[in-house]
């Protein structure tokens, strides 16, 4: 695997996790009371812990896409091919 391949294949994965991330707070921001409503049937929940769940769980996504993603990818910017 040529290092112009590992760059354009992280560059893409972190583009399109950033991506899922957007859409995942665009769907909790514009349904989150239908996505509430789902999973307070399934588990005892009140609106307080769904949210602090969700936006930890962003939080921890977030996070694993830069260290995980973007890192490597800026990283091996600057290796000289």
């Amino acid at each position: 695997m040529t290092l112009e391949s590992l760059i354009f294949i992280f560059g893409w994965a972190a583009l399109l996790n950033y991506l899922l991330l957007v859409l995942w707070f665009g769907v909790y921001l514009f349904a989150g009371d239908k996505i509430f409503a789902l999973h307070s049937r399934w588990f005892n929940l009140d609106r307080r812990q769904f949210s602090c769940l969700h936006y930890a769980g962003m939080m921890v996504y977030k996070i694993a896409i830069f260290l995980l993603l973007l890192t490597p990818y800026i990283a091996l910017q600057f290796v000289p091919s």
